[in-house]
């Protein structure tokens, strides 16, 4: 079977060499030039430019921690350091000349990044364009939410679009609790050689899991309300009457699916701080609101809970959250925005543990990023999660679950066929992570002498 946009033999890019080459080193020169900027022509004052915006990250940082981590005056005051800080730093600019000299460093240091994330992105792997050529459904079974993505089932017409193109369409009762899994289970029964989720990621990976117990291929409708797994899968997030293409003119993929302690996930599982949040009944209506309250306790109070994880054969402890990706993004920071996960095929589970216990801690993860010691990025094939009790709590796809410890993850590598529209936006490349020992050896070293791979700390 093949592989298309999320895996596959990977294939060479021709001409892409020489422009990565030439970003490479302009990436270079321009990260030469903001220091230069900087430090050359101002001196000493150059140098107060970097040390006042270090200092100001730092105390924007130590202000958003006293903020989360405890209540009362010490809020409001982490809440005015927060804003001051940037503040501050802009006056300091302004009152002695310095902005247009950080101004230009910030741009020289914005077009370095945008140069060589370019440049590596290029000097990469590049993915095929096609899956393979699908037969299209005779009896095609969708399950839709009516309630999911403020309504986009009714605003987009769904239910009569997908029966006039022959499939059945069970439209699901919000104001009753249903067992998603079993409807899959009967509509197989029926006859329905695919099954289709028009809906959040909770319920994708729910029938997901009963087309892989059949081996019947499964219709990603992007209805819900983020759609990461419809994004990653290249689909149309703007409009998903387009995801009904795949039913007239589609191609098949193979990609993995996440397990958790015997449960599918599409896209991620999450312990301790953000798992405990969304467990609370008062989360669904006023998010931030229940994890302001709920911080304090979380972060530095009689709430703490303290996970361990054994992944693969490292031992990771005390983290104060989990989560688990079914492969790994590209970096920390993708995970909670709209980041992308170059493949769905590795095979593989990323894995970020944070451990964050003072306003120090916070001030550094703030200043080194990945390379704080208060974050772990690794990817593996088996994790398993424990605690001091019986039982965790555990968001998976968003859904609030408890698991009896230990709890374990792993990978099901290509269980999953997706039928997907042959004409459909695809997945822009991840902007990789800037490693600049790979840069340099790109932008100088020998053509062919830079060296593929995922780095994972």
């Amino acid at each position: 079977m093949g592989r298309g946009d999320t895996g596959g033999t990977r294939a060479a890019d021709p001409g892409g060499g020489t422009s990565a080459r030439v970003l490479a080193r302009l990436a270079v020169l321009t990260a030469i030039g903001a220091v230069l900027v900087l430090v050359f022509p101002l001196g000493q004052r150059g140098l107060l430019v970097i040390g006042a915006g270090l200092l100001g990250l730092v105390a924007c940082a130590v202000g958003v921690w006293w903020f989360l981590a405890y209540r009362g005056v010490v809020r409001l005051g982490g809440a005015l350091v927060a804003i001051a800080a940037p503040v501050g730093v802009v006056l300091l600019f302004a009152q002695n000349g310095l902005w247009p000299t950080a101004a230009a460093g910030l741009l020289c240091w914005a077009v370095t990044l945008a140069c060589a994330r370019a440049a590596l992105r290029r000097s990469g792997p590049k993915r095929p364009k096609r899956g393979a050529a699908a037969p299209r459904p005779r009896r095609p079974a969708l399950i839709m939410n009516p309630k999911s993505g403020d309504g986009k089932v009714e605003r987009f017409g769904l239910v009569e679009r997908a029966e006039a193109l022959g499939a059945r369409v069970i439209l699901l009762d919000p104001s009753a609790p249903t067992d998603v899994a079993a409807l899959a289970r009967e509509a197989v029964a029926d006859g329905a050689d695919l099954l289709g989720v028009a809906g959040g990621d909770g319920t994708q990976a729910l029938v997901a899991a009963v087309a892989v117990e059949h081996d019947l291929p499964f219709l990603v409708i992007s209805a819900g309300t983020r759609n990461h797994f419809a994004m990653d899968l290249g689909l149309d997030r703007t409009d998903p009457v387009r995801c009904l293409d795949a039913l007239t003119d589609g191609e098949e993929l193979r990609v993995d699916l996440g397990d958790v302690a015997g449960r599918s996930f599409v896209n991620t599982v999450s312990f301790g701080v953000y798992a405990d949040v969304v467990h609370h009944p008062e989360y669904r209506d006023d998010k931030a609101g229940t994890a302001l309250s709920l911080m304090p306790d979380l972060l530095v109070g009689e709430g703490v809970r303290r996970l361990d994880a054994r992944v693969d054969g490292v031992e990771l402890s005390s983290q104060q959250a989990l989560l688990i990706s079914n492969n790994p993004y590209v970096s920390p920071d993708d995970i909670t925005g709209d980041g992308r996960r170059p493949r769905l095929d590795d095979g593989v589970l990323g894995v970020l543990g944070i451990r964050v216990e003072s306003a120090v801690q916070a001030a550094d993860l703030a200043v080194r990023g990945a390379q704080s010691t208060g974050l772990t990025v690794l990817s593996a094939h088996r994790v398993e999660v424990t605690s001091d009790t019986d039982e965790l709590p555990v968001a998976v796809d968003g859904e609030a679950l408890c698991m009896s410890t230990p709890v374990v993850c792993t990978s099901r590598p290509g269980a999953l066929r997706v039928l997907v529209p042959r004409d459909r936006p695809g997945a822009s490349a991840a902007a990789p992570p800037v490693d600049w020992r790979r840069l340099v050896d790109l932008a100088f070293g020998r053509p062919g002498k830079t060296s593929e791979g995922r780095h994972h700390d």
